[in-house]
């Protein structure tokens, strides 16, 4: 008789995770609506709704840079119908930052699957007459303290901008913006003639060549920019920076959902039309098993621990 009753609560457990997901699926997207993040987050999400025949919807909670919204998921209940776009920011900078942070990224969510990263783009105001990453050097090398541009200090690109300063020795200035368009308009005008930034953040300044890419932070060139070489390419082996992208759950949450998802993730940064979507958006589609992106989340913490105790980065 108790083997029969294990093997209903065996069946049981199993057509509920066949029947995953019966109704919507809220996707938390910590950051605004019409960023960057929340546009390629969208791109994934069209396509795997459209394939599972189920809606994804998304929720922006953008505040703390991606920390508030977060927080709202970790708290959910873990039955797969409440995600997370888990993003380099929020579970590695923020983090790395903060050893008091409310979540550790490490053991409070189960990671389902990474989709997206943007490489950072070395950029210069069409101003200054440098042309190359190498004549980039020499230029801060001979001129310390040249202020360059981020989103905000601890994000991916003020970190992009730390670690050039570690790897090649120079010495820069740090000026955070909370306005992406005026970011883009002080360098544009030389007032902060330098940036590394996210392509979408600098895309219009350098189509209206007001300014110039000099090297994408990557092991590969991206397809919105072909002409413009990796760091490496450029003569600066190692640097590479990007902010990623992929979705997580909170701890608990079952494996029949996680596997079902990630399945999903990976089919649909496979498909040609969502690929050229993101790459002309300025993103390299990903894709990885669960325990491949646990294994990322918990070597880029220690990649950015190192670079900001290094930097001497702390909370502003």
């Amino acid at each position: 008789m108790r083997f029969v009753f294990i093997l209903a609560l065996l069946l049981s457990g199993s057509l509920k995770a066949q029947d995953y997901p019966s109704r919507p699926v809220t996707v938390i997207v910590p950051f605004s609506a019409g960023s960057a993040s929340d546009v390629i987050a969208r791109i994934v999400l069209e396509r795997m709704g459209t394939a599972m025949g189920k809606r994804f919807l998304v929720d922006n909670r953008p505040a703390a840079g991606g920390t508030v919204g977060t927080v709202v998921a970790m708290k959910a209940e873990p039955d797969g119908y409440t995600l997370v776009m888990g993003a380099s920011g929020p579970l590695i900078a923020n983090k790395a930052l903060n050893p008091k942070l409310e979540y550790d990224p490490e053991k409070d969510f189960e990671p389902i699957g990474l989709y997206a990263s943007m490489p950072n783009v070395v950029t210069v105001s069409a101003k200054l007459p440098i042309s190359t990453l190498a004549e980039f050097t020499d230029y801060v090398r001979r001129t310390p303290n040249v202020p360059y541009s981020s989103v905000g200090n601890g994000s991916s690109q003020h970190l992009a901008g730390v670690f050039f300063e570690q790897l090649t020795g120079v010495k820069m200035q740090h000026v955070p913006y909370r306005i992406t368009s005026q970011l883009q308009a002080d360098m544009i005008s030389g007032q902060v003639p330098l940036s590394f930034q996210l392509l979408p953040n600098v895309i219009g300044a350098i189509k209206a060549g007001q300014a110039r890419p000099l090297a994408v932070a990557s092991t590969r060139r991206l397809a919105a920019l072909p002409d413009t070489p990796t760091a490496a390419e450029a003569g600066i082996k190692g640097y590479e920076s990007s902010a990623w992208f992929g979705f997580i759950g909170p701890r608990g949450m079952p494996k029949g959902p996680i596997a079902l998802l990630n399945r999903e993730i990976n089919a649909a940064t496979a498909d040609a039309a969502v690929r050229t979507k993101l790459t002309d958006f300025g993103a390299e589609p990903l894709s990885s098993t669960p325990e491949q992106f646990g294994r990322y989340i918990s070597t880029e913490l220690v990649k950015y621990k190192d670079i900001i105790t290094k930097g001497n980065i702390t909370l502003e």
